[in-house]
């Protein structure tokens, strides 16, 4: 499939900002599931652009406004080519306890992964989980399903239930909020299991899609972007599943960003100086270039 795909966030400001600052983790990296045709970031004012690489290996677009202005418009323009993903069937056979065993031999590359952050918290709820869906002697595929099922099934999307700042542990008690609250759900459970997890930030094609049964399937979906979680399986290989929609990721996501949650992964970040506050607004357009399976 090829898609095209313009992500645009508009910053409004009470009072004309005296200057700004950010960072954005927009470029999708090219993935054996995906390749990259086109990319572009610009912002409004124009101002220069410097990259980096920073430790998940994002590419980092740092820009800076020094001087007085209304509106900071960033925009992200990009035509991906995406594949179907193979699952490694012969790893998700393994139960929990022989994939653990096998990953502990590249624990220092993985430990990160492994462990809690302040947004990802491992309490009673994740410990209770990771017994109940991944015991040792389950087959790791099988637990995955599962527990992507139960995450779907126990918890509502809503919009309106939380905010980047809700804490993971109000999201247990509430069970509602959105495609980034279950990602943390679901990376505390996994990481309670001792399965390195991460989190991954990019975009999915919410437009409705006629399946070869006949039935019309739209997915849920971050009005700007979603996200999802990968786990790494033995063979090193990461395998990516989407707890809002109950399946494994397939080609009508676009891969953008990674880290050990969303701080690490977010798109947009930054600061400005100025008097007033600000609006934000953002809108993501995703096409699928071939106009195929539309109802």
């Amino acid at each position: 499939m090829e898609f095209e795909i313009k992500h645009v966030t508009h910053y409004k400001y009470g009072h004309a900002a005296a200057e700004a600052y950010g960072e954005a983790r927009l470029t999708p990296p090219e993935l054996p599931s995906q390749t990259v045709v086109n990319h572009a970031v610009v912002i409004e004012p124009e101002v220069p652009i410097s990259s980096y690489t920073d430790h998940f290996g994002n590419r980092v677009d740092f820009f800076s406004l020094p001087f007085r202005h209304k509106s900071l418009v960033v925009r992200n323009q990009m035509t991906v080519r995406t594949s179907p993903r193979v699952l490694p069937a012969t790893a998700l056979e393994l139960t929990v306890q022989e994939a653990r065993q096998i990953l502990n031999s590249a624990l220092a590359d993985i430990f990160e992964f492994l462990r809690p952050t302040e947004v990802v918290e491992i309490g009673r709820e994740a410990v209770q989980w990771a017994r109940k869906y991944l015991p040792s002697d389950r087959p790791l595929g099988e637990g995955i399903e599962e527990l992507n099922r139960a995450i779907y099934t126990e918890f509502k999307y809503d919009p309106h239930a939380t905010e980047n700042s809700t804490p993971l542990a109000t999201v247990w008690k509430t069970k509602a909020g959105v495609c980034q609250d279950f990602a943390h759900i679901g990376l505390a459970i996994l990481r309670s299991a001792g399965l390195p997890a991460r989190y991954v930030c990019g975009y999915i094609e919410t437009d409705p899609v006629r399946k070869a049964d006949g039935t019309v399937a739209r997915m849920v979906g971050a009005i700007a972007t979603h996200a999802w979680i990968e786990v790494l399986v033995p063979g090193m290989v990461w395998v990516a599943f989407d707890p809002t929609n109950r399946q494994w990721v397939n080609e009508r996501y676009v891969t953008v960003s990674y880290g050990r949650d969303y701080r690490d992964a977010t798109p947009l970040r930054g600061t400005f100086k100025g008097s007033g506050g600000q609006k934000m607004k953002a809108s993501v357009f995703m096409k699928r270039r071939n106009g195929k399976n539309r109802p």
